[in-house]
């Protein structure tokens, strides 16, 4: 089968298409012909291995352990392990996988759930990592109550377009940062007021945010906290320095520690996708409160260029790579 491999830890112009043998599945397994991959930061990482600590949680220390990249998949189960009883060859799924960058890949039964019946497959592999971290920041992490006022920072990234309609979805009044050309995209998707960050200062005045959820911005946390309500939330769920040791989780760090020390809780989280939040996710979409934003595809071919696209910050919502 085809697949986009990465030998050695690096850049994107490490990557090659490649002819591999097909991945053998165990009792517990599911084997996904792949229709449709999402690329998110999370690949970037994988790819470059870093910041290093991401080579200690089991990628690999000197080289990556699985040389097939990608893990957002949408697809049709091919075949099922003895002890799987979710799913049956023909299913339609979408969730994570072990090497989604190819012809097919390795899911566990805990990490996929049944295709949206409203969605393709590529906009339903444009969902799992970013709609389930932005599920968990809002609904587990934030706590968002009806007619809490929430801002969003990074509001037209993959996980921003998914954390603006969530907020939504909860009964949130949603106040969405972004860049100057994406204004109108976040406006689109439900958000009350956009800000600008060009032109309009989200700390200034004298309105105050119930939750902040931090998915693109780096700010600094006594800005921060000057915009939340002295009993706030501020979930931290991205921000990155592009430092090799912490790759910026140092702010992230900081918040967890000032927040024993005042009233306002700060923090952050590592989201994990699972199969009851994509269920969770597939009744939204299905319900028409959650919406993909797609950026744009590319063939498994041209995967490095998705990856490049991505890194230098000019996506409108989700990249995919169809298969």
């Amino acid at each position: 089968m085809r697949a986009i491999v990465h030998d050695g830890y690096g850049t994107a112009d490490g990557l090659e298409l490649r002819e591999v043998d097909r991945p053998a599945i165990g009792d517990n397994e599911i084997l996904v012909k792949v229709r449709a991959a999402g690329v998110d930061r999370g690949v970037w990482h994988v790819m470059t291995g870093l910041p290093y600590p991401i080579r200690l949680a089991g990628y690999g220390l000197r080289t990556p352990k699985n040389p097939v990249l990608g893990s957002d998949v949408a697809g049709v189960v091919e075949s099922i392990g003895k002890d799987v009883t979710s799913f049956a060859a023909g299913d339609e799924v979408f969730g994570v996988a072990n090497g989604s960058f190819a012809d097919y890949a390795i899911a566990r039964e805990d990490r996929l759930a049944r295709k949206p019946a409203n969605l393709g497959f590529e906009q339903a592999a444009a969902v799992p990592t970013s709609a389930s971290t932005a599920l968990q920041g809002m609904r587990d992490k934030a706590r968002v109550q009806p007619g809490e006022k929430v801002l969003v920072i990074g509001a037209s990234g993959g996980v921003g377009t998914y954390a603006v309609q969530v907020a939504k979805a909860l009964g949130a009044d949603v106040t969405a940062v972004c860049s100057t050309a994406k204004v109108d995209l976040v406006r689109s998707i439900g958000a009350d007021r956009v800000l600008d960050y060009t032109r309009d200062d989200f700390a200034a005045g004298d309105r105050r945010y119930d939750v902040i959820f931090d998915v693109g911005g780096n700010s600094t946390l006594s800005r921060l906290r000057r915009a939340l309500t002295p009993d706030g939330r501020l979930v931290i769920a991205g921000g990155e320095t592009g430092g090799r040791w912490l790759g910026g989780a140092d702010r992230q760090i900081r918040a967890q520690v000032l927040s024993l020390f005042v009233g306002q809780k700060l923090g952050t989280f590592i989201a994990s996708v699972k199969s009851d939040d994509l269920d969770a996710l597939r009744q939204l979409i299905e319900d028409g409160k959650v919406t993909p934003v797609m950026d744009r595809s590319y063939e498994l071919v041209d995967a490095p260029a998705a990856i490049v696209h991505l890194e230098e910050g000019r996506a409108r919502g989700k990249v995919v790579i169809t298969v």
